[in-house]
């Protein structure tokens, strides 16, 4: 250990010794250039490529003109897409733009439409309208109402928030319905939230105020019962799957089969450490289970299935064995083959090719801290590095596996673009978004290194040291962090000019750290968190302190740490169970106590209050609020929908009960996080508190 800092600080004396000569004549960014967008040639864009037309022909946008350009040859010649239909909603109706002719109305209602989703053989538009499900048809424009009993409480193909939130996914837009490949039939979930407690959510504006009523399940409470229907598009009528919706269960996000003629869902128990995969009937509602998976702590949501032809099964990826690998199953749900192992995680599936038996797949395997793109044999043999060097890719395969694009960075490189083909074969470069003045200016030194915990774990962080480091200076350190199970924030990629620019030119030791939970040892390292969520977060954390403080240019009486939503939680945590090694911290909207947090997310890891008592005390940043000695900022919107202000007041009343002395800002009306003139409120007290408590000096006008 004394061996590897005293390298290290050897590597910061040359490095700054060798930069100073040229740091001389290099440009430093105004606040202009890092706040306000102001040019500075130090990038330039890439070339813009939104996909791919066929297996040999990608899409090169130029000047707002479309080309097709030939992989193999690099000949461009203008593109022109195929002719279909597209439909919108403005003006609170649906509109149908269809191949040719004119844009056509298709609704016309006082109330406005959400998700209008046209079916795959363009006859149907399928939306909701207060939380109701319909179908217009685009040739005749005629209107079908699908369900009938929408109230406060139950919604059809519109989700409930915590399904919206935790298991469907805010992209989504609270849309919970699905065309079947072949249109003949809609999905959609049905929810009842009778029996789920309301919130109030109280907005403070005009003289009385307004209340939210928000269906809210806390950890513990119940859950909105769940429906999936299966409307023919023939009768009109409603099949519903054959599942109890009042049992204590979660549905995901389903999958059609190919042909249209299975509904797979996903199905979890409460306790959420059993996964099944049903396939239904769509027109009896009967289900068959094809794949179950149950693990001691917690099973995740599958994103996708890769469905094979001529009766193979489907391959999917499981992280039964501690890291996330491919496995391929027979159609009725019986293990084949396991396509890849290691201590590595798969990340996804862009294609897989039958005809070659061959599967593409990115995974963080050269490091954890890096993405790649593979392939490998439906036998599990031959796996292939498809990418190369030590960069972060971002690969797009074309359709038949020909060739690939990929958008390629690290720390020192920003973004290149290449295409390759195949067998990893580089074709061309396309693009380098390096820019003629690139040379010219002093970036900001960054490097990851590993640090490591008592028990054996190496762990990745990322450090960003000030511009022309003085090897006899002491800087003190800000610490962001997020710190969600697998949500880790320590990569390999270029990052972007921006505040992190300002700092290191103010003269600020910057560090991205991650626990042993944030997915760098996959599923076996997420794990450990079951049932202690914060322990090992905070265990980490303090380890890599520990690391920082042995650095002979840092300042360990100004370690400051900040994030929001759980990096708020783990915000608060620091400074209070963590208060001998964190002396300052900003925490945005944190869940202060996991009991006030839903039910989907909570549970997954903690289970519920009644089983986990202890560990939702340990977990609690009130437990710990006694040892707080340093300065901490609680910062919350006070309409808040997801993480509820609840948690910052119960934390303030805590402390103000224990006479401690902390700092507290509130945003009228903000949700979780917020923007316009708020954000720049935010940003602007956030970087005073900096200028006062870490660099002691006034916030400078520029930045104001």
């Amino acid at each position: 250990m004394q061996k590897s800092f005293l390298l290290l600080g050897m590597a910061l004396v040359f490095a700054v010794s060798g930069v100073d000569s040229q740091a001389q004549t290099r440009r430093t960014f105004t606040a202009a250039h890092v706040f306000r967008g102001e040019k500075t040639d130090l990038l330039q864009p890439l070339p813009t490529i939104s996909g791919w037309a066929d297996d040999a022909l990608y899409l090169l946008i130029n000047e707002g003109k479309t080309m097709s350009v030939d992989a193999k040859t690099g000949q461009e010649i203008p593109y022109t897409a195929p002719a279909t239909n597209q439909v919108s909603s403005k003006n609170d109706d649906v509109y149908l733009r269809p191949a040719t002719g004119e844009e056509k109305r298709l609704t016309n209602n006082s109330d406005r439409e959400a998700n209008p989703t046209l079916s795959p053989d363009g006859r149907f538009v399928a939306f909701t309208r207060n939380k109701e499900l319909y179908v217009v048809e685009t040739a005749t424009g005629t209107e079908t109402k699908l369900t009938n009993d929408a109230s406060e409480t139950v919604y059809n193909g519109y989700a409930a928030w915590l399904y919206w939130e935790e298991i469907l996914g805010r992209p989504t837009a609270y849309k919970a319905f699905w065309w079947a490949p072949d249109s003949k039939h809609l999905a959609f979930m049905r929810f009842d939230e009778s029996n789920v407690p309301v919130f109030p959510v109280f907005n403070a504006t005009g003289q009385h105020g307004t209340l939210e009523k928000q269906r809210y399940p806390k950890a513990g409470d119940p859950n909105p019962m769940v429906r999936m229907g299966l409307v023919s598009l023939n009768t009109f009528k409603t099949t519903w799957a054959d599942f109890d919706e009042k049992a204590d269960q979660y549905f995901g996000t389903p999958f059609w089969t190919p042909d249209g003629s299975r509904l797979w869902m996903q199905w979890k128990n409460r306790g959420q450490d059993n996964l099944k995969l049903y396939a239904v009937d769509p027109s009896s509602g009967g289900k068959t289970e094809v794949f179950s998976e149950t693990q001691k702590t917690w099973v995740d949501w599958l994103t996708e299935v890769n469905f094979l032809g001529k009766n193979q099964g489907f391959i999917l990826k499981s992280d039964r064995d501690g890291w996330a690998q491919l496995y391929q199953f027979g159609p009725d749900g019986t293990l084949k083959t396991q396509l890849t192992s290691g201590n590595f995680t798969v990340t996804g599936v862009p294609l897989v090719d039958e005809k070659t038996q061959t599967v593409f797949f990115t995974a963080r395997k050269e490091a954890s801290t890096r993405a790649d793109l593979y392939r490998v044999g439906f036998d599990g043999k031959d796996l292939r590095r498809l990418t190369f060097g030590d960069y972060t890719h971002q690969a797009r395969v074309s359709p038949g596996g020909s060739y690939f694009l990929t958008t390629y960075s690290n720390l020192t490189t920003p973004p290149k673009l290449a295409l390759l083909d195949k067998n990893g074969k580089l074709v061309r470069e396309l693009g380098d978004s390096r820019g003629i003045e690139f040379e010219r200016y002093s970036l900001a030194k960054s490097e990851i290194v590993k640090y490591p915990t008592t028990d054996g774990f190496n762990l990745p962080m990322l450090i960003t040291y000030p511009i022309n480091l003085d090897p006899a200076r002491k800087y003190p350190v800000i610490i962001s962090v997020y710190g969600g199970p697998n949500a880790g924030t320590v990569f390999d990629g270029w990052k972007p000019i921006n505040a992190t620019q300002w700092w290191a030119q103010e003269g600020i030791i910057q560090v991205a750290v991650d626990h042993r939970g944030s997915g760098h040892l996959g599923k076996m390292g997420q794990n450990y968190l079951h049932r202690n969520l914060g322990k090992w977060e905070m265990t980490d954390y303090i380890e890599a302190v520990k690391f920082l403080r042995k650095m002979p240019v840092v300042d360990s009486t100004k370690i400051m740490i900040t994030g929001g939503s759980y990096g708020g939680y783990v915000t608060a945590l620091a400074l209070t169970a963590g208060a001998d090694y964190f002396t300052h911290g900003i925490a945005n909207y944190g869940v202060m106590d996991w009991s006030l947090y839903d039910t989907e997310y909570t549970e997954r890891f903690m289970d519920t209050p009644a089983e986990n008592p202890e560990g939702y005390k340990a977990s609690s940043v009130l437990t710990h609020a006694d040892k707080l000695k340093g300065k901490l900022r609680i910062v919350h919107g006070t309409m808040d929908d997801n993480v509820h202000l609840q948690n910052s007041i119960q934390l303030v009343d805590k402390l103000q009960e224990l006479g401690k002395s902390f700092e507290f800002m509130a945003y009228p009306g903000g949700k979780h996080g917020w923007g316009g003139a708020k954000a720049q409120h935010q940003r602007g007290e956030t970087f005073r508190f900096i200028y006062q408590n870490l660099l002691e000096k006034p916030l400078p006008k520029e930045v104001q």
